[in-house]
């Protein structure tokens, strides 16, 4: 059998375990941790639902939903969408998914939600990546993006086949001027001052896995263990 037949079989493989216990997993990291990378892993890798509480709102917007409405409101005034409208948006989605397993990302995001969440669904894990802050300052350094897609790329580890251009449609990349190094740290204070407590509420509930290190490739496997030591509890 080549490696190729033997990864999918092993995709399918975990994609079934999955389905046979299910598991609610929350994913929590700053901006440049490496969060959607190792989230589309597990999507791949063993089949979960991702749920992006961005991608959430951005949809309803865009099909001018009641949420919609109501979360275009705080996006245009340049305020976070209120904790009310998000915990009704996201409930709402989990609704229809209570047979699956999930990845949430993005939310809870505070305390008050968290609460919120756990009178519904019980999470399995709650996986904190913790990359050092000189290193997550070296990465959005070089970080370019696509503005008509948003396609997301990075010298390191994602370069663009041609330097400075668009894999896909050829155009010039740019890096957003709120990248700067200043700015960033900035954002990662005001991060830290939010989701410390959370990461507190949910480590006294035992729940709470801290991944460290400064690879993505070297995090990814310890994730992948965890997920599978708890696919294999009864």
């Amino acid at each position: 059998m080549n490696k190729m037949a033997a990864r999918a079989i092993a995709i399918c493989v975990n994609k079934m375990s999955a389905l046979c216990r299910i598991i609610r997993v929350l994913i929590v990291g700053v901006p440049g941790s490496g969060k959607g990378t190792i989230a589309s892993r597990i999507v791949q890798s063993f089949g979960l639902l991702h749920l992006s509480s961005g991608d959430l709102i951005r949809a309803q917007i865009a099909k001018a939903s009641e949420f919609g409405r109501e979360a275009e409101c705080f996006v245009q005034q340049g305020h976070l969408v209120s904790d009310d409208l998000v915990v009704k948006l996201v409930l709402n989605e989990l609704e229809g998914n209570r047979e699956r397993s999930w990845l949430l990302d993005g939310f809870p995001r505070t305390v008050q939600q968290a609460k919120k969440l756990d009178a519904h669904y019980d999470l399995t894990s709650v996986f904190h990546l913790n990359v050092p802050t000189e290193e997550i300052l070296r990465r959005i350094a070089e970080r370019w993006i696509h503005p008509g897609s948003g396609r997301v790329y990075n010298l390191s580890y994602n370069p663009p086949k041609i330097h400075g251009r668009d894999d896909v449609t050829g155009e010039r990349l740019e890096q957003r001027e709120d990248d700067s190094r200043e700015t960033v740290l900035q954002r990662l204070r005001g991060y830290d001052a939010v989701t410390a407590p959370l990461l507190d509420y949910y480590s006294k509930r035992k729940l709470l896995v801290t991944f460290t290190g400064v690879e993505t490739d070297v995090i990814w496997p310890q994730v992948e263990k965890c997920i599978r030591d708890s696919l294999l509890q009864k």
